[in-house]
């Protein structure tokens, strides 16, 4: 291990600092551009020691919990709490422009579409049965040390409120001192808790679960671990702008409604008079439920459970054009060019590894109108290159920010021909 001082060029895409040195690139944590640190340094990992010149772009962060001097710990939920919202607004939309170039696009790319604090509604905790306590957080970046939290301000008033609730059904489920998750999301009327990876679960820890979630009467709706229901008081259900949709246990939801109603918006412009639509990658009907108010849908998913949450949605809604749906792996089956035919527009959201295959077949293909959503700039520059080539041209790409203070984005491209 070494010590230098180093000055900060940029931001990386996981949203460390990076100085530039003859060795190569050194990526250093917490740090801004045109920061000057003195740093321990092992390889290319630099940790801040002391910092000489601070960028007027640094802020205090929010949170008691972040950084290297955070309260139980260094807490991984969140990368950019030092940064100032213009800086951080331009880093997210930044990653977005810098993916898409990489393949050669040079579309219109609007203004971010910002987060805030509070809202994320699903949230995905650590927890760990201690000989003194039960530690519910998050693991700190790069560590199996969870940093138990007491205060988390990108997390809705629902979820925290209910903080310790969530650690006491954790104590109940827990079978020994190994880490396991759990996922909570905030539904309509209460909170559904997903864990996974608690092993050996008996009678006792389902009696102890039922147990404790009837004595507190604080809002639980569902307790599952890996997907088995152990107890459901009432069934959860989030609102995709006015149908009620049950997801299933431990199922795909956007983290924040803001972010998925900005996505939902852009998704409905986009396909306008469209009169027949695939929805692709259709998870439990984020969209597939909001288009059949204005065209006829297929939707189709992978997921068995999903599937049936959007298919008994639909069948129990009134005012929507007709839902079809199919249970097909789209990565290893996609909607071929003959399929695609009788469609108007396709939308599709896919997930972190993308579409390609289904881009290969919507390129040689009529469909007049695409809309692709997606949480990965990388695979979402690869999939438009495919579609480009082929003719489509890019009518307007937007990123959206749902996970705030971290280096993930969102974005919804729009393409015709």
């Amino acid at each position: 291990m070494t010590a230098e001082t180093l000055t900060i060029a940029r931001l990386g895409s996981g949203g460390d600092g990076i100085a530039e040195t003859a060795d190569g690139p050194v990526y250093v944590p917490f740090t801004l551009p045109g920061e000057t640190v003195a740093v321990a340094r092992v390889k290319s990992h630099g940790t801040v020691i002391s910092m000489s010149s601070a960028s007027p772009e640094r802020v205090e962060p929010p949170c008691v919990h972040f950084g290297p001097h955070g309260k139980n710990g260094t807490c991984g939920g969140c990368t950019l709490q030092h940064a100032s919202d213009a800086l951080y607004h331009d880093f997210k939309r930044n990653l977005v422009v810098q993916a898409l170039k990489s393949k050669g696009l040079t579309p219109e790319v609007a203004p971010l579409v910002i987060a805030r604090p509070g809202e994320r509604r699903r949230v995905v905790f650590t927890a760990r049965r201690t000989e003194k306590e039960m530690l519910v957080g998050f693991n700190q970046a790069g560590s199996h040390h969870i940093v138990s939290i007491d205060h988390c301000p990108i997390s809705s008033d629902g979820i925290l409120s209910r903080l310790e609730v969530i650690r006491r059904v954790a104590a109940a489920i827990a079978t020994s001192a190994e880490p396991f998750r759990v996922t909570v999301l905030e539904t309509v009327a209460g909170l559904d808790l997903a864990f996974e990876g608690v092993k050996k679960i008996g009678d006792k820890e389902r009696h102890a679960v039922t147990e404790t979630v009837l004595a507190l009467r604080a809002g639980i709706n569902r307790v599952s671990n890996d997907g088995e229901i152990l107890i459901e008081p009432q069934k959860p259900e989030i609102d995709f702008s006015g149908v009620r949709v049950s997801p299933p246990a431990g199922g795909f939801t956007q983290a924040t409604k803001p972010a998925e109603a900005a996505m939902s918006e852009l998704v409905l412009s986009a396909l306008g008079k469209a009169k027949r639509v695939a929805d692709l990658f259709a998870g439990s009907g984020t969209f597939a439920l909001r288009i059949a108010r204005q065209a006829k849908v297929h939707a189709v998913e992978g997921d068995e459970k999903a599937l049936k949450a959007l298919d008994h949605a639909a069948r129990n809604t009134q005012g929507l054009k007709p839902v079809t749906v199919e249970r097909r792996d789209l990565f290893r089956r996609p909607l071929m060019t003959s399929e695609l035919k009788v469609y108007d527009a396709v939308v599709f959201d896919p997930p972190r590894a993308g579409a390609e295959d289904q881009c290969k077949e919507l390129a040689r293909s009529g469909v007049k109108t695409i809309v692709a959503v997606s949480c990965n700039p990388i695979s979402l520059a690869r999939d438009l290159s495919i579609l480009t080539a082929a003719g489509y041209r890019i009518r307007l790409v937007t990123p959206i920010d749902q996970f705030l203070w971290s280096a993930h984005v969102e974005a919804v491209a729009v393409l015709d021909r």
